[in-house]
């Protein structure tokens, strides 16, 4: 992750999790043995060390109680301002 944006993204997830999991007052190994992850990846996450992957995510929802979206509250993708390149017929050239 080298971008920004994408530092802000981690940034953000590990806010959201620390804060569903201090809502439910679970500690870091409460929530990791809930949702079958390692203790140090909770960490990890929570520290925004790591990017967690969608199974990982909705694990962790399920564990804390909350719907999947709780824990990526505030992020968003917001597309690009310039258009996909696309194939277009060659003008033909005149027979001369």
């Amino acid at each position: 992750m080298t971008s920004p944006g994408a530092k802000q993204l981690v940034d953000r997830f590990a806010l959201n999790l620390r804060r569903a999991r201090k809502r439910a007052d679970l500690s870091q190994e409460e929530v990791a043995m809930r949702a079958s992850v390692h203790r140090t990846e909770i960490s990890s996450l929570e520290r925004a060390l790591r990017v967690a992957c969608i199974d990982t995510l909705v694990k962790l929802a399920g564990a804390l109680e909350v719907p999947p979206g709780c824990l990526l509250d505030g992020i968003a993708w917001e597309r690009a301002e310039y258009a996909r390149g696309e194939f277009r017929p060659a003008p033909r050239e005149t027979d001369g």
